[in-house]
């Protein structure tokens, strides 16, 4: 029983690998910190939150390394880290990844994995840096929305199709809607414009076409 109690006090590991390990963790925690900044793209940067990566992989090390291989060790830290609540939300999804990220590196160093850590650290980090300055998240740009009344007063022929063909390469009538009458309707297309530069040209354009009213375009912001 007496030598059950001094495993769990025994760490194992002698003052020459706490302090490479907590040195491997410091240099790894750097790496991530280096690669959030400069791949990060969103309004809520925190400085405080790259500090906490460091120290994140620096805690997690030491952590691993207090645990060791005993598992009496493993349970008490948890009860003892259960009585912590984490009161502020993260909003980022690159925030939790990277939170993760340090957790996965810290361990490695916590058993002494330094090459694969510092290795995974530049590894990741070089992923997500290329990812976010890549296009390759970046969702296709749909059309632009149009939306205009016209009164047909009869005519058997809509003069404003010629004009959209002329101004855009594809369009595709979406909504149709009969206002008072047979003969007023609200249409309601998406286009996609030959040269975006017209936008405006077009617009003035369709607005002199007799019967044409009411004419809205409508701009995705991500278009230009």
């Amino acid at each position: 029983m007496l030598q059950d109690i001094n495993n769990i006090f025994n760490v194992g590991i002698t003052p020459q690998e706490m302090f490479l390990n907590l040195l491997v963790g410091l240099v790894a925690g750097i790496i991530i910190s280096i690669f959030y900044r400069k791949s990060y793209n969103g309004p809520g940067y925190q400085a405080s939150f790259v500090n906490s990566l460091i120290l994140l992989v620096i805690i997690t090390s030491i952590v691993i390394m207090v645990i060791g291989n005993n598992l009496a060790r493993a349970f008490g830290l948890v009860g003892a880290m259960s009585i912590i609540r984490f009161r502020t939300a993260v909003k980022e999804t690159q925030d939790i990844m990277y939170i993760f990220f340090a957790l996965a590196i810290g361990m490695a160093v916590g058993v002494g994995q330094h090459g694969l850590a510092i290795f995974s650290s530049f590894f990741i980090g070089i992923i997500t840096y290329v990812l976010s300055k890549s296009k390759f998240s970046t969702p296709i740009k749909s059309d632009l929305l149009l939306q205009f009344t016209y009164n047909a007063n009869g005519n058997g022929v809509a003069d404003y199709t010629k004009l959209i063909n002329d101004y855009c390469k594809n369009s595709k009538l979406i909504n149709a809607k009969a206002i008072g009458s047979e003969e007023m309707l609200e249409l309601s297309y998406y286009v996609g414009f030959r040269n975006k530069e017209k936008t405006t040209e077009f617009v003035q354009k369709l607005r002199k076409i007799e019967g044409v009213l009411n004419v809205n375009l409508f701009y995705d912001e991500e278009y230009f």
